[in-house]
């Protein structure tokens, strides 16, 4: 399975994106410090995440949630 997720700074609240096929071994690598986009936010927390069955799947679900109209529909979700 893949995974397309969205994490949240607890320093600034700010979103990171990402997709990924182990989303713990990720989660870890978030919060240890071995991404250099989001080292300088620690922590991360896992406020949203979806399965897909293909790479191909997720990686255009990441895309689009890297876009303006999927920015404002995570806004939108991720508020209720």
């Amino acid at each position: 399975m893949y995974y397309v997720y969205v994490l949240k700074s607890e320093v600034d609240g700010r979103l990171y994106k990402g997709m990924t096929n182990n989303l713990q071994k990720r989660i870890v690598e978030h919060n240890s410090g071995k991404n250099k986009s989001t080292k300088g936010f620690l922590p991360w927390v896992l406020v949203y995440k979806e399965e897909f069955k293909t790479s191909v799947e997720a990686r255009a679900r990441e895309k689009y949630y890297k876009s303006g109209i999927g920015r404002e529909f995570l806004k939108s979700i991720l508020k209720n």
